[in-house]
C-alpha cells in the first residue's frame, strides 16, 4: 500500500495544474496491421485528416517548444493549433481559459509525463490548402488571439514568412471502446509521403485518475499483446524530422 501511495503521489506531482491527462503509446511498425484487425479498425470506419506543420528547415520552433499545426478533416471542420511543450501551468495566464478550445494537458507515455498548453481555433475551408500551396501567407491561418498567446508564452514574435510547410501527412483516426479497457480509446495512424507509418493509441482521463489510468492502460496494451516501442518518439517529432530533412536537402 505504501508503495502504491508513493507512486500515486509522484504521478499527482507530475500532472499538477493540468486539466486532463492523455496517455499515449506507439505501436511498432510490424504490429500496425494486427492492431487494426484486433480493434476492428478499417479504412471504411475511420476519420480521414491531413496534417500540416509550420517550422523552419532547422526546426527552430520545435526546439523552442513551439508547435504550429493545421488540420483538414475530410467532411468536417478544419482547425489550427498553437502548442507549447513543456510548460508550467501556473505561468499560463487565466485569460486563455475563456476560449473553448484552449487546454492544459499532461501527456504521459513510457518515457514520462510532459505538460503542454494548446490553443486551437477553426479555419475556413480552403484556406489551409491555399497557404500550403503558397497562395496565401501562413500567418493568415492564425488568429490575433493565437498570435498574442504565442507572443506571451514565447516572449517573442514569429517570422511567419520564414516558415516552411512540413507535410501534409495523411492521418486516419478512430475512436472506439474495448471491453478490456475502462476508458474510450483513440487510435491514429499517420502516413508520410514516403509511405512510412506511425500508429499511436491513447486514452484521456481526469487528472484525479492519472496514476490508475497510466497503469491500467499500459497493462491493457500488454494484455492484448502490444509490444513496448523502445524507439518511441512523438508523432510530431517523427513527422517533422523527415520533412525538415527533405527541405534541407
Amino acid at each position: 500500500m505504501q508503495r502504491g501511495a508513493a507512486t500515486s503521489g509522484k504521478v499527482a506531482q507530475q500532472v499538477a495544474g493540468a486539466e486532463a491527462i492523455e496517455i499515449k503509446a506507439t505501436i511498432p511498425d510490424h504490429q500496425i496491421e494486427s492492431a487494426l484487425k484486433r480493434f476492428g479498425l478499417t479504412r471504411r470506419n475511420d476519420e480521414e485528416r491531413f496534417i500540416y506543420f509550420f517550422d523552419t528547415p532547422e526546426l527552430g520552433l520545435l526546439q523552442a517548444g513551439i508547435i504550429l499545426r493545421a488540420r483538414r478533416v475530410v467532411g468536417d471542420a478544419h482547425d489550427n493549433t498553437v502548442k507549447f511543450r513543456p510548460i508550467v501551468p501556473e505561468a499560463v495566464g487565466k485569460k486563455w481559459h475563456k476560449f473553448p478550445d484552449f487546454k492544459i494537458e499532461a501527456d504521459a507515455s513510457e518515457k514520462g509525463v510532459v505538460k503542454s498548453a494548446s490553443f486551437t481555433m477553426p479555419v475556413a475551408k480552403g484556406l489551409i490548402k491555399r497557404a500550403a500551396d503558397g497562395k496565401r501567407p501562413i500567418a493568415k491561418l492564425f488568429t490575433k488571439e493565437q498570435e498574442e498567446f504565442l507572443m506571451v508564452m514565447a516572449n517573442r514574435s514569429v517570422d511567419y514568412a520564414g516558415l516552411s510547410v512540413l507535410g501534409p501527412l495523411k492521418a486516419q483516426r478512430w475512436k472506439f471502446e474495448d471491453k478490456a479497457c475502462p476508458w474510450p480509446i483513440t487510435a491514429e495512424l499517420w502516413t508520410r509521403e514516403d509511405k512510412d507509418q506511425m500508429m499511436e493509441v491513447s486514452i484521456k482521463a481526469p487528472v484525479v485518475q492519472a496514476a490508475v489510468a497510466i497503469g491500467g492502460f499500459m497493462a491493457f496494451l500488454a494484455e492484448v499483446g502490444a509490444e513496448q516501442d523502445v524507439e518511441q518518439q512523438t508523432k510530431t517529432r517523427w513527422a517533422l524530422d523527415y520533412y525538415a530533412a527533405k527541405l534541407r536537402r
